[in-house]
């Protein structure tokens, strides 16, 4: 790829630093003492201070230069004069060195002294400067007019995703997201610990894709010669454990599902999951109000937080509804004692998207995913589910057709999922049967037979309770992020397709605004993109036959998203 012409000035002054005997990325340790943050808090006039950042910005005035230093703490205000850094006549390290081969990016250590401007800015007057990392690539930084306007930011979606790098260095409230999601963990972390809880780790490749109904990465063992999965759950696991007499377990799991991708969805994604013997699903839920309101108050300090136009409120307790008086209340269909056949029936009636492979348990999912979960912003807990959607579940104990487990929603979203865990070996047999039989009509997410699991369950499991959070989604509420991508360092990204470079300038219009989206219905595209009949045609071929895009045709309407 050729170089562009600041790429190539900067290699010309990296050259001259070399010929200089200036090592541009020094190996020594550089003896730092302070930050931008204790400068600030712990300011004396006169203090002889050591620190280092990456250079942000400068106003050169002849031999004097005020810059800005940014650690990893924020930016600090630094002062370079001519005669303090260079006492004595030699005057190349200023007039040569700081104000000709430097540039914005650079990384610098300074010896400095503290003391305040005359409007009261708290500063570090520069004794000495070392050049620690050259920069060969500028950073995207905005810029702004004398009338204040910014130009240029750095905000475009898939730029700052696949250059997360460059966001963290010029959009400094983007750190603040993931700061805020250390401190859930955090905050989870010490909760679970206070109670005694033993915190474990457990396989990531797996001979079983067990603990959840989806489609795993599936990869294969050289030396055994067996395929081995991705983890879609560490579920089984843990319960094991369980067996194994810990009264306590949880991990922070990364787990993979090898499915879509969308604004809520990573094919990489992180799950918290606990289990606690002899405990109930109505015990757990009165643990996880109180768990959940901790968490907002470590994170945001209150039990509130922001997502889109809604103010969430995480205090406990939170309303208790069961999935089959939600679909009640919002269809006016009662699920209770239907057949495969009523619930199929109903959901082609309602328009909602069922196919023939799918039993009991999936349509009544699809009914409700469809027609119930976005109603409910609150948290709220969805209970006692149909047997059929939970084959890890205890069955209820007042009603055969139904188990005990509840799902979390906030904002027509499930962050949490929980049971009274099932713990009779020969119940869990025959639901592993049920789940194989569904495998055998084409449902791809259908659980596996776990026969370790089920000899692990025959030792006697003690009544249990579990609960899984899905950690990235928590955090995209408590900091008001849509996209799943925002909170998440290094989302899974489609490759950078040489395709695009050759992209005409209404081409290039169109895939941005639908990348932003991912996926759209073409209509709104059409409108958002505003080109004439023609052009828009065009355009759409165009990225079509780039492999960039493409339309798919549902009962809802003509959609497009990006490939």
């Amino acid at each position: 790829m050729p170089l562009s012409e600041q790429e190539q000035v900067r290699r010309q002054k990296l050259q001259k630093i070399r010929e200089m005997g200036i090592e541009p990325f020094p190996a020594a340790l550089y003896p730092v003492d302070h930050t931008s943050k204790t400068i600030k808090s712990d300011f004396e006039e006169g203090k002889k201070v050591v620190i280092a950042g990456r250079l942000m910005s400068r106003r050169i005035q002849g031999k004097a230069s005020f810059a800005e230093l940014q650690d990893s703490q924020g930016r600090i205000q630094v002062y370079f004069n001519r005669d303090e850094i260079c006492e004595g006549e030699d005057k190349t390290l200023y007039n040569d060195v700081y104000k000709k081969l430097l540039d914005i990016g650079d990384i610098i250590g300074i010896e400095g002294e503290l003391f305040k401007t005359q409007v009261g800015e708290k500063t570090v007057m520069v004794k000495s400067f070392t050049l620690l990392t050259k920069a060969l690539k500028p950073l995207p930084l905005p810029k702004v007019d004398a009338d204040g306007n910014v130009y240029d930011k750095f905000n475009d979606p898939e730029q700052r995703y696949r250059q997360r790098y460059a966001d963290l260095a010029v959009n400094p409230q983007v750190k603040e997201v993931f700061v805020k999601r250390t401190k859930l963990f955090n905050a989870m972390r010490s909760f679970f610990n206070e109670r005694e809880y033993f915190e474990v780790e457990t396989p990531i490749l797996q001979p079983i894709p067990g603990g959840a109904a989806a489609r795993p990465f599936v990869t294969h063992h050289n030396s055994l010669d067996i395929p081995l999965y991705m983890r879609i759950a560490n579920e089984l696991y843990l319960k094991r454990l369980i067996v194994g007499g810990f009264d306590g377990v949880y991990e922070f799991s990364k787990n993979f599902r090898n499915e879509g991708m969308d604004r809520t969805h990573n094919p990489e994604f992180t799950a918290m999951e606990i289990y606690v013997a002899y405990k109930d699903y109505n015990w757990m839920m009165d643990f996880t109000e109180q768990l959940l309101e901790h968490c907002a108050i470590a994170v945001n300090g209150t039990t509130k937080s922001t997502f889109g136009d809604h103010e969430i409120e995480w205090k406990a307790p939170y309303p208790r509804v069961t999935m089959r008086q939600s679909i009640l209340d919002f269809t006016g269909f009662d699920i209770a004692g239907k057949s495969e056949k009523e619930l199929y029936a109903f959901a082609k009636a309602e328009n909602i998207e069922v196919d023939e492979t799918m039993g009991k348990g999936k349509l009544i999912d699809e009914i409700f995913g469809e027609k119930c979960e976005g109603n409910y912003i609150q948290p709220t807990f969805i209970t006692d589910y149909p047997k059929e959607m939970s084959p890890l579940c205890k069955q209820h104990r007042d009603n055969p057709e139904l188990t005990e487990r509840f799902e979390l929603m906030v904002c027509g979203k499930e962050i949490a999922n929980a049971y009274s865990e099932l713990n009779d070996p020969i119940d869990q047999r025959e639901r592993f049967e049920a789940q194989a039989a569904l495998a055998d009509r084409g449902d791809d997410e259908a659980m596996f037979i776990d026969q370790d699991f089920l000899r692990a369950l025959e030792y006697g499991m003690p009544p249990t309770s579990g609960l899984g959070i899905g950690m990235d989604r928590l955090i995209m509420f408590l900091t008001n992020n849509p996209s799943i991508q925002e909170v998440l360092f290094f989302p899974q990204m489609k490759p950078e397709n040489k395709a695009k470079a050759d992209l005409n300038e209404e081409e290039k219009m169109v895939f941005e605004l639908l990348i932003k989206a991912q996926k759209m219905e073409l209509a709104d595209l059409k409108e958002q993109a505003g080109l004439s009949n023609k052009k828009w045609d065009k355009s759409i071929k165009g990225l079509t036959g780039k492999k960039l895009a493409k339309v798919s045709k549902t009962d809802d309407g003509l959609f497009i998203e990006s490939m």
